[in-house]
């Protein structure tokens, strides 16, 4: 397997982590599935139950961490890694930094990624990160919704341009840009 970084992106309920899961699949047999949303109420809670039916039977090992993505990926073992979705993962930073009182900088968002890259590039098998395409929509009403927006636009640009892939899901219809 050849090691490879790819990220896949694109709007709310587009298909990614469908399309990520397949990529991912076709790779190797040894699979991590990093998932970074916390249940915050019934219909997330409803939400997560769906994405784990859809990996049932498939041969996914399951991490749960909201913040230390490098941390899970050291977790992960052999074979291919999928994180699923940076855009919460992002969220969750953003929160613990509010909870204390502290400012989630863009130099912060920097560092984090900047780790991430350094744990993908440990790895031996390909690394899928999901994440949403947040910028194409309005400009957000409110001081802290355009900074989580600016945040996961910084996120998905380094992280690009780190990747050896990058795929826009549109419409269920994945759009190679990068690779």
């Amino acid at each position: 397997m050849k090691p490879s970084l790819v990220l896949i992106t694109g709007g709310a309920r587009s298909g990614k982590s469908a399309y990520a899961l397949k990529r991912a699949e076709a790779c190797a047999e040894a699979r991590c599935f990093i998932a970074t949303s916390p249940v915050t109420d019934p219909e997330m809670d409803a939400r997560i139950a769906r994405h784990q039916e859809e990996r049932r039977g498939r041969g996914w090992r399951l991490i749960e961490e909201h913040r230390d993505l490098p941390g899970a990926m050291a977790q992960a073992g052999p074979g291919v890694v999928l994180i699923d979705c940076l855009t919460l993962w992002v969220n969750n930073l953003l929160y613990e930094a509010e909870c204390l009182g502290k400012t989630f900088s863009d130099d912060d968002m920097n560092i984090q990624c900047v780790s991430l890259l350094a744990a993908c590039g440990e790895r031996d098998g390909a690394v899928f990160l999901v994440s949403n395409e947040v910028g194409m929509g309005i400009v957000p009403e409110n001081a802290l919704a355009r900074h989580y927006r600016d945040l996961i636009g910084r996120a998905n640009r380094l992280l690009a341009t780190a990747a050896d892939e990058v795929v826009l899901v549109c419409c269920g219809i994945p759009l190679t840009i990068k690779g």
